[in-house]
Parts: structure tokens; sequence; C-alpha cells
């Protein structure tokens, strides 16, 4: 599976306001411009999260975009579905199929492409739904320190 460019500009928009202690809220604008993602395309996705109650907006003076919960309580599994919907990763697994229905399956139940991709699609689940999105700039930002320490040797 592969995500798409709206839920990796969401996730890196939702990490940019994760870190951010020194201003509540932020303008489409400035995030846009501090994670070199197209205005356009951020302001429809920012509207998305919204509505899904992962971000708040502010109109007026001191007004913009903040996290609507703490980033412990945002799982990156949510933030995904948003914009790829269930993640199923065949039509059988799937939220849309009614009973499982798989129209090339004689017998989903002992179907054995199906049973390997119910095994991905809990692997995928079983990662995505407990990693939240402080993990995630927590992780991130390790990998940054850790980086930084590193001596160069190079002449």
């Amino acid at each position: 599976m592969m995500i798409s460019m709206r839920s990796k500009y969401a996730l890196k928009a939702l990490a940019f306001l994760a870190r951010s202690k020194e201003k509540e809220t932020f303008l489409i604008a400035e995030l846009a411009e501090a994670e070199h993602i197209p205005k356009k395309f951020l302001e429809a996705i920012l509207l998305t999260l919204k509505s899904q109650g992962i971000l708040a907006s502010r109109k007026g003076p001191g007004g913009g975009y903040s996290l609507a919960k703490a980033p412990a309580a945002i799982t990156i599994g949510s933030i995904i579905r948003t914009f790829e919907g269930d993640m199923a990763p065949v039509h059988c697994l799937s939220e849309q199929a009614r009973g499982g229905e798989c129209p090339e399956c004689i017998d989903h139940a002992t179907c054995g492409i199906r049973l390997v991709m119910t095994d991905v699609h809990q692997a995928l689940a079983s990662v995505l739904d407990v990693v939240t999105l402080a993990e995630m700039v927590e992780r991130s930002d390790f990998e940054r320190q850790k980086l930084s320490r590193q001596l160069d040797y190079s002449i």
C-alpha cells in the first residue's frame, strides 16, 4: 500500500503543528511555506482534517489552524484513513464490501489470497492504529538528533 500525497502532506502539516511550541495557531500560508506544500492543496487537506475533528480553526486576529486534540491522542491510522479510506489491500476486506463478497471468489472462507491479505491488513492496522502523532514526531526528532551528533571525518 502506498499513501497519497494528500496523506503525506497532512502528516507533514500535523507534525509541524505538533512540534510548534512558540505559537498555538498557524495560517495556511505559514504551514505551506514551512513544509513546502502547495497552498491550495494544503487548504483542502486542512479543511478535511477539520471536518474529521483532527484540526480546529479560529478566525480573526491570532486565528488560523491548530490541533483539536493532543498529538498523543491522534493516531497515524486516523489521519491516513481520512484520506485513503479503510486501507484494505483487497476488495473483500473493505468496509464497503457486503459480507466480504468478492466476485472472483467461489468460497471466500478458504480463499488463500483473502487469508493472507487479512494478515497484511491486520499487521498494517496494528501499527497505524497504535502509533500516535506525538510518537511519530518524537521518533523523527530522535533520528534528527542522532544524525546531528555524528562526526564528519571527511577532509
